[in-house]
């Protein structure tokens, strides 16, 4: 695959300009901000009709603010879906999504490496109603298609968190509409513009839109993305009821940084390849975790790389040190935004071994994942350099 992504399909990606709502009396060039709790009806008439479906007037801002429908018609065309719902946070999208699908006794099929916190929810909270969730080596593709029949939902990450292992999206998916299982996928790492999992044939997207989409760390939101059929399922069952909302000003500052988004990847993309193949080069660097050095099928859907990706240090190097000696990069537990950032899986293997995803699955302590911001890659390669050097036992 060619390591410069296709910058031409941006503008078709993103809508040029965002316009503002067609109510808006003022033809705002900037989306305005309907900060209001509920919205009001001149007649009997105009309220029994959006009760009974003929009117889409908005009635409270729980579930129908316009500043955060114009958030979901834009994942919509981005993603090439038919629906969408927006969530007060990436954890709430993934909440509603997974049991929109299941319920008491059914089975989940989901890769070994999952986020930590699904990971928690399937362990805490899924598995307390009977429901029975698989972890499977997604790199494995036979071993996570033999794991299908029976299972009711198929949770994907495309690349995992933290390793950053790969899973063949169009096998996964021919395979599990074949035995009737929905499929979500997580992808916030690449992002609409690098990676489109509907057209692979996966039935619902996530995205953790508090990383790339929002772009500046100051803003944490969820989005689900899909056929009408499955969102209006979600918001059928899920939705209205677990009060994840997304505020109208979060979701406007999204809406904001889609615009630059283009711009930014393109920053990651590029950045993050070179520092990850400097790191490669290091003799302190035992393994690099970037989808750009796998060959696994995996890898032909994507058409850039995002700038999240981990390395191993070898045991000469203390990694608590080398973490303090970082001045340029700082030590963070999210990604996607300007900052540049470092968590070491072993600060996280402190966590309780019961809901560790670490513990559970092996990541090794000399694990550190890096997210390179918008920090030029000399400047970070100096950072790393520095503090290899300073850690070095």
């Amino acid at each position: 695959m060619n390591e410069t992504p296709r910058f031409d399909a941006y503008r078709h990606a993103i809508p040029d300009p965002l316009l503002p709502q067609r109510n808006d009396p003022f033809d705002a060039a900037v989306p305005p901000i309907y900060q209001t709790s509920l919205f009001l009806f001149d007649s009997y008439k105009e309220l029994e009709d959006v009760f009974a479906g003929r009117s889409k007037k908005p009635i409270y801002s729980r579930g129908d603010n316009p500043t955060v429908q114009l958030l979901e018609s834009r994942i919509v065309e981005m993603e090439g879906a038919e629906a969408a719902r927006a969530f007060a946070s990436g954890m709430g999208a993934i909440a509603a999504a997974v049991l929109a699908f299941v319920g008491p006794g059914d089975r989940i099929v989901t890769v070994r490496h999952v986020y930590s916190d699904a990971f928690r929810f399937f362990e805490k909270v899924l598995k307390r109603f009977g429901v029975i969730v698989d972890y499977i080596d997604g790199t494995d593709t036979e071993a996570m298609i033999a794991a299908l029949p029976g299972a009711k939902l198929a949770y994907l990450e495309n690349p995992t968190s933290m390793v950053f292992e790969l899973q063949d999206l169009p096998a996964i998916a021919e395979a599990a509409r074949r035995h009737g299982v929905v499929t979500i996928v997580d992808n916030s790492w690449a992002t609409p513009l690098y990676q489109n999992p509907l057209a692979l044939g996966i039935d619902i997207v996530i995205h953790a839109a508090s990383k790339y989409l929002g772009g500046q760390s100051d803003t944490v939101a969820g989005l689900v993305a899909g056929s009408k059929a499955h969102i209006d399922r979600i918001n059928s069952e899920i939705y209205p009821y677990t009060g994840a909302k997304l505020a109208p000003f979060e979701a406007w500052l999204v809406l904001r940084n889609l615009e630059t988004l283009p711009f930014r990847l393109r920053h990651h993309h590029e950045a993050g390849l070179e520092v990850a193949s400097w790191l490669k080069a290091h003799e302190e660097v035992t393994n690099v975790m970037h989808p750009a050095f796998c060959e696994h099928p995996g890898k032909r859907t994507f058409s850039g790389f995002g700038g999240l990706f981990s390395f191993e240090v070898s045991d000469r190097i203390d990694v608590a040190g080398f973490v303090d000696a970082l001045g340029l990069i700082r030590i963070g537990v999210s990604w996607g935004g300007p900052e540049s950032l470092v968590v070491p899986a072993k600060a996280a293997l402190s966590i309780s071994p019961e809901t560790n995803v670490f513990a559970r699955f092996g990541v090794s302590d000399r694990t550190i994942r890096l997210n390179v911001g918008l920090h030029t890659a000399a400047a970070i390669i100096a950072d790393l350099q520095q503090a290899l050097l300073a850690s070095k036992r």
